[in-house]
């Protein structure tokens, strides 16, 4: 069919919830994406960062075919042989005692915020039912109900009340701004160390350190969302590393699967993760044995290939460049390791028609808060790929381009 043909199929019989760019893909490899007419892209996306090690990688393709016709679910009523080997290591790799998988990010996100609750209502004695967590504003931490409950966007909340209670909303960055929201019911602090979906926003250097100390001082958990920036992004296996910062509570997820299968996991140490007991949370499909398969292997591949290294070396290359290139549109290009953003000034109109553009030229991006593109190619890319964006992304940001 051509693409014409499955958009208009999709557009029919789909609800109208996505804005995508007009390209359908059918195939992929490595870095290289292919739609129905036989055209070659570079995804600079990665699938929100969950395609890390790259499209369709080789051995994920052999561990997800090997595991499937094995076993791919129990269950968690029964054990299988696929959840420890996993879990021990994601605590090598993260340093945390314990771990606790689920499906989707959101899920994840669902999770710390039980874990909290519960926490302080059993350790730290706050009153049933009055824990606060305080929030940033311009947060993505998903879609559900609680979880939007948290997020200063009218697009995601306004139309979907009543709101679950129990969210404070500060400004992001500002850690004193924290410090004046804290109250004795506070249980924990949820932020991201950098905000992807917000924009590619990166705090102030100190920001995280001083949000952890003010959170130790007042007995409150502080609780990071790494779900996009996690698993080597942005040039370490976290990026709370770039500060020396350790939470007591990690979430993880996307590139955690590979862009196979989606897991993710809540992490923490015994005398937090313990505080959840049987029967008090679950998930049918939470570390079942073919997502555990994927995701250890995903986890070797970022160590095994040094894309955690390849992100900090090319990630820091790669803005210099971009920041090079001469255009009155920009007015700033910020990031951390392969996590990229571009932001534009109002007078250029809207970050998406430069993305449309760029597909034209061969270049998958995606536009955030009107006015960013966002770069976040898998960690697999190489320097001769990167370079070969410029001249590209020069003719699209030249200020005489009549983007149509």
């Amino acid at each position: 069919m051509s693409t014409e043909d499955l958009i208009r199929l999709e557009e029919q019989y789909g609800a109208q919830i996505y804005h995508p760019m007009d390209v359908v893909v059918e195939r992929a490899q490595g870095v290289w994406m292919y739609d129905v007419d036989g055209k070659k892209y570079l995804d600079c996306l990665s699938g929100y960062s969950a395609l890390n090690q790259g499209h369709c990688h080789p051995r994920l393709v052999k561990v997800m075919n090997e595991q499937a016709k094995q076993l791919t679910l129990t269950s968690r009523a029964f054990r299988n042989d696929k959840l420890g080997p996993f879990i021990q290591r994601l605590s090598e790799l993260s340093g945390y005692g314990k771990s606790l998988p689920m499906n989707s990010g959101a899920e994840a996100i669902e999770t710390a915020i039980k874990l909290a609750r519960k926490w302080a209502y059993k350790v730290k004695g706050v009153q049933r039912n009055k824990a606060e967590i305080i929030v940033a504003e311009g947060n993505f931490h998903g879609r559900t109900i609680t979880v939007i409950s948290a997020s200063s966007e009218p697009l995601y909340k306004d139309m979907f009340g009543p709101h679950t209670p129990g969210f404070k909303i500060v400004p992001y960055g500002e850690a004193d701004a924290i410090a004046a929201a804290i109250t004795p019911n506070t249980a924990a602090v949820l932020l991201e160390p950098i905000q992807g979906e917000g924009g590619v926003i990166v705090p102030p250097h100190g920001y995280l350190q001083q949000v952890h100390s003010i959170c130790q001082e007042s007995n409150v958990l502080f609780m990071v969302d790494e779900i996009q920036t996690g698993l080597g992004r942005t040039g370490k296996f976290f990026a709370c590393e770039h500060e020396d910062v350790r939470p007591e509570v990690t979430v993880i997820g996307k590139a955690l699967g590979g862009g196979f299968y989606p897991i993710s996991a809540v992490l923490a140490d015994a005398e937090y993760m313990d505080v959840m007991e049987y029967g008090e949370h679950g998930s049918t499909f939470g570390g079942n044995p073919l997502a555990c398969a994927i995701a250890l292997e995903a986890l070797n591949i970022i160590v095994d290939e040094g894309l955690i290294e390849n992100a900090a070396k090319l990630g820091e290359y790669y803005q210099e460049r971009l920041v090079e290139i001469p255009s009155p549109h920009v007015q700033e290009v910020r990031g951390r390791g392969l996590l990229i953003g571009i932001e534009l000034k109002e007078s250029a109109g809207g970050a998406r028609r430069f993305g449309e553009a760029l597909k034209d030229r061969g270049i998958l991006v995606k536009d955030a808060h009107e006015n960013v593109l966002r770069f976040a190619p898998p960690l697999i890319i190489d320097r001769e790929t990167l370079d070969a964006t410029i001249m590209p992304i020069t003719e699209v940001f030249k200020p005489t381009l009549v983007i149509v």
